[in-house]
C-alpha cells in the first residue's frame, strides 16, 4: 500500500503524558495513536488503527482457517436474556444497564455468552446442524472501576469471541483443542512471546481453561512454569508440591514473646532473630461454615483461588476486625490459632502443617508466641490442603523440576463452558434416537485491542515502537533527504517508493517539506516502522541506499541494484505465516 505522510495523519509528540502509567500507554499517546475521550474510552486514530486492523486481520484469517463461522451479534442486550442466567445482578457494577424511551431495560454487552445462546437456541435444532462454532469480532463495554493502562484495560475495547456448539462433552473437547491450536497459531503470526497456561473459569463458569499471556515484564499476571517438561499455569492454579519430610518432633517450650509493635511475619522474624520460614501467618475468613483462620508459611501468601475451591469456602469473606475480637479475643497483627476465644476451624497449608517449634500471634496485642507444635499446643488443624501461591525456585509436583515466575498479559482465554448457558437457557437439540439433549458449549476470546497495547510493552526501547513486522503499520519508511533541493533524490525516492508497494510492501514516503532529517528519523523510531531507507545525493553518487532495521544499532549502505529484492524477502521472512 501507498501512503504519503503529507496526506497522513500523524501528530507525534516528545512528551510522555502526565496521566499516562504504563510504556504502552505513554507510547501510543506519543506516537499518535489513540486519542483519550473519557476514562477508559478512547478515539483510534489512522495510525493506531492501521496495527488494530492487521491484528483483526490475523485472528480473522486464523478463524476462519479453524472452521469457525463470523457472525456480529448486537452490542445492546435485553435484560430478559441476562435474566435467564441470573446475571443480570450477579455481574456487577462491571455491567452497564441502560433504557430505552420505553423504559425497557439493557445492557452495553461486556460478553455475549446469552446472546449467542438465544441464537443457538432459535437456530439449532438437530444434532445434524453439530458441531458448529460462531464468531464474531465486536466493540464490548465492562464499567471498569478504575480503568487504567490505556487500551490494556479499558472500558470500551474490540474483542474476538467465539462459541462452540456440541452434542457431548467429547465433541467439546475436540474443539477446544481445535481452538486452542488456532490460538497459538493467532499468537505466533503476531510475532510475539507469549505461553499458553492452564487458568481459572473466574465469572464465565465451566471447566476447563486456558489462558494466553504476552510476556512481558509490566504485566500484570503471575505465570508459573516448569523447569521440566511444557506445563504452565497461572499462580493462582499452580500447584504447591507436599513436602516431601515430615514433621519433626518438638523440641522447644511453648513461649509468649512480647511483639510491642511488630504485626507482620517479617517483622517479628527480625526482632526474634529467626527466619521468615519458621513464622506463621494467619488469614481469617468467614465461609458457610463460619469463622475459619487460615494458616500459610509467613514467607507464603494466600491464595485465594485455591481457597474458594475448598468446600464451604466457594463465596467465602475477609473477616471483620469485630468477627476477628469475637472469635479470638485479638485485633489484627497478633492472632493466631492457638487458645481462640471460641470455637474455630484452621485449615493449614500443606507447608504448615509439617512445620514444628513455630511462630505465631498470641491473640493477645503485642504478643506472639514460639516453640508452637500441633498436637501439644493447639489441635491438629481440620484439614490441610494447598492454599498458597507458589515460589519461584521451590519444587514442583510430579517429578517437573522446579517452579520459574514470569509476568504476562493475558490476551487470549478459551474455556470449556459445558452445558452451564444452555440448561439455563433450554438450548437443546434432538439426537440421533429424536431425544431432546442439551447442548455442550465452549468458549474462546481474544483481546483484539489489548493485543496492540500488549505487542508494544514486548516490543519497544527508549526511542520508541519496535512493531513486528506482521502487524507494524507500515513495513518500511522511505526518508527521502533534500529532496526539496534535489529532483534527482525527488524521483530516486519515487521510484523506490512505487516498487516497494508493488512488491507488496506497506510503505511510507515521509514527503513533509520543511522537516530536518533528525525529526524524520525520530518519528520513525518512535512509531516503531520496522525498517527505514534513506535516499540522499551522497547515497545515489555512489549507487547506495543508506538501511536500517528498527532492531539494528548501526546503520548499513546497501547497493542499490537489488535492495528492494533483498528488503523484501527480509520482511517476508520475518513474518510467520
Amino acid at each position: 500500500m501507498l501512503m504519503r505522510l503529507s496526506r497522513f495523519h500523524l501528530a507525534t509528540v516528545k512528551e510522555t503524558p502526565a496521566d499516562a502509567d504504563v510504556v504502552s500507554q505513554q507510547l501510543m499517546l506519543r506516537a499518535g495513536m489513540i486519542r483519550k475521550l473519557a476514562a477508559g474510552i478512547y478515539t483510534w486514530a489512522p495510525l493506531g488503527l492501521r496495527v488494530l486492523r492487521k491484528v483483526e486481520a490475523i485472528v480473522r484469517a486464523e478463524m476462519n482457517r479453524a472452521g469457525a463461522l463470523e457472525l456480529l451479534m448486537p452490542s445492546i442486550q435485553p435484560r430478559e436474556l441476562w435474566e435467564e442466567t441470573e446475571r443480570w445482578q450477579r455481574f456487577g457494577g462491571q455491567l452497564l444497564k441502560i433504557k430505552d424511551r420505553k423504559d425497557g431495560e439493557f445492557c452495553y454487552g461486556p460478553t455475549h455468552e446469552e446472546v449467542i445462546t438465544d441464537f443457538a437456541r432459535n437456530e439449532l435444532r438437530s444434532y445434524k446442524q453439530l458441531p458448529i462454532n460462531f464468531y464474531q469480532i465486536q466493540t464490548k463495554f465492562r464499567d471498569e472501576i478504575r480503568p487504567r493502562f490505556g487500551v490494556m484495560r479499558a472500558r470500551e475495547f474490540l474483542m474476538k469471541d467465539a462459541y462452540s456448539f456440541h452434542l457431548t462433552p467429547e465433541c467439546m473437547q475436540r474443539e477446544y483443542e481445535n481452538m486452542y491450536s488456532a490460538y497459538t497459531r493467532i499468537f505466533t503470526r503476531l510475532g510475539l512471546r507469549f505461553r499458553a497456561v492452564a487458568a481459572d473459569t473466574g465469572a464465565i463458569g465451566g471447566s476447563g481453561s486456558h489462558e494466553f499471556h504476552v510476556l512481558a515484564d509490566s504485566g500484570e499476571d503471575a505465570i508459573a512454569f516448569t523447569s521440566v517438561g511444557d506445563y504452565a499455569a497461572n499462580v493462582e492454579l499452580a500447584e504447591a508440591a507436599a513436602p516431601a519430610a515430615p514433621r519433626a518432633s518438638a523440641g522447644e517450650a511453648l513461649r509468649k514473646l512480647a511483639t510491642p509493635t511488630q504485626k507482620t511475619c517479617e517483622e517479628v522474624a527480625a526482632l526474634l532473630g529467626v527466619g521468615i520460614e519458621r513464622t506463621v501467618k494467619s488469614v481469617a475468613v468467614i465461609g458457610a461454615q463460619g469463622f475459619v483462620l487460615v494458616l500459610v508459611r509467613g514467607d507464603h501468601t494466600v491464595n485465594e483461588i485455591k481457597l474458594s475451591k475448598l468446600e464451604g469456602l466457594g463465596e467465602y469473606r475477609l473477616a471483620s476486625e469485630a468477627e476477628i475480637v469475637e472469635h479470638l479475643g485479638s485485633v489484627p497483627g497478633f492472632i493466631g490459632p492457638v487458645a481462640p476465644r471460641l470455637p474455630i476451624s484452621v485449615i493449614a497449608d500443606r507447608s504448615v502443617a509439617v512445620m514444628a517449634d513455630f511462630v505465631c500471634g498470641a491473640n493477645e496485642a503485642g504478643f506472639h508466641l514460639a516453640g508452637v507444635n500441633f498436637g501439644r499446643d493447639l489441635p491438629e488443624p481440620a484439614l490441610v490442603a494447598d492454599v498458597r501461591n507458589v515460589v519461584a525456585g521451590e519444587a514442583a509436583p510430579n517429578a517437573h523440576g522446579h517452579w520459574s515466575i514470569a509476568r504476562g498479559i493475558e490476551v487470549g482465554h478459551v474455556f470449556q463452558l459445558g452445558q452451564k448457558y444452555a440448561k439455563a437457557m433450554g438450548a437443546e437439540v434432538l439426537d440421533e434416537n429424536g431425544k431432546t439433549r442439551t447442548m455442550y458449549m465452549g468458549c474462546y476470546g481474544i483481546g483484539v485491542s489489548r493485543i496492540v497495547a500488549a505487542a508494544i510493552e514486548q516490543n519497544h526501547d527508549g526511542n520508541g515502537i519496535i512493531w513486528p513486522e506482521s502487524i507494524a503499520p507500515f513495513h518500511i519508511a522511505v526518508l527521502p533527504l533534500g529532496a526539496d533541493r534535489s529532483e534527482r533524490v525527488r524521483e530516486a525516492a519515487e521510484s523506490l517508493y512505487q516498487e516497494l508497494s508493488a512488491a507488496g510492501l506497506d510503505v511510507l514516503l515521509d514527503d513533509r517539506k520543511g522537516v530536518r532529517p533528525g525529526v524524520m528519523f525520530a518519528d520513525q523510531e518512535l512509531i516503531g516502522i520496522p525498517h527505514r531507507v534513506v535516499v540522499s545525493d551522497r547515497g545515489l553518487e555512489a549507487g547506495q541506499y543508506e538501511y536500517r532495521s528498527r532492531r539494528a544499532a548501526a546503520n548499513e549502505m546497501r547497493p542499490v541494484e537489488g535492495f528492494v529484492a533483498a528488503i523484501v524477502a527480509a520482511i517476508q521472512g520475518a513474518i510467520p505465516d
